[in-house]
């Protein structure tokens, strides 16, 4: 069996690189991404321009890992997400992951934050 945690953490890392192919490779085919305050998206079709939008948007990102805890399949991560807009504005956004796993990849991913925080820095 893989070891969750550390896929998780591979994951983590991989989003400074902005890559969406190799972000949507860490999911089941029909895995789901739901940042909670959207609608989930499902489905590596979904999730590569899902993604990419993110990424896209982005100049660089920087994930900082401060807490995981892993049972089984269930892997919970509290973030840091420091990211650069294009135009240089610096967002350091605070999270909490919950992902379930299966086979080694991700079948849900469910991030919790405080969009105010994310609103308030763009507008910064």
């Amino acid at each position: 069996m893989a070891d969750n945690a550390a896929i998780i953490r591979d994951f983590v890392a991989a989003w400074s690189r902005l890559d969406a192919d190799e972000l949507v490779s860490y999911f089941t085919q029909d895995g789901i991404y739901h940042n909670m305050m959207l609608p989930p998206v499902q489905g590596h079709a979904a999730l590569k321009p899902f993604i990419a939008g993110f990424a896209g948007g982005w100049q660089a990102t920087t994930w900082e890992l401060r807490n995981l805890a892993a049972e089984g399949d269930l892997v919970f991560t509290e973030r840091l997400d420091r990211t650069t807009t294009p135009d240089g504005k610096q967002i350091d956004l605070p999270c909490c992951g919950v992902f379930e796993m299966r086979g080694g990849k991700i079948a849900a991913w469910r991030d919790y934050f405080d969009m105010g925080t994310y609103t308030s820095a763009l507008a910064g």
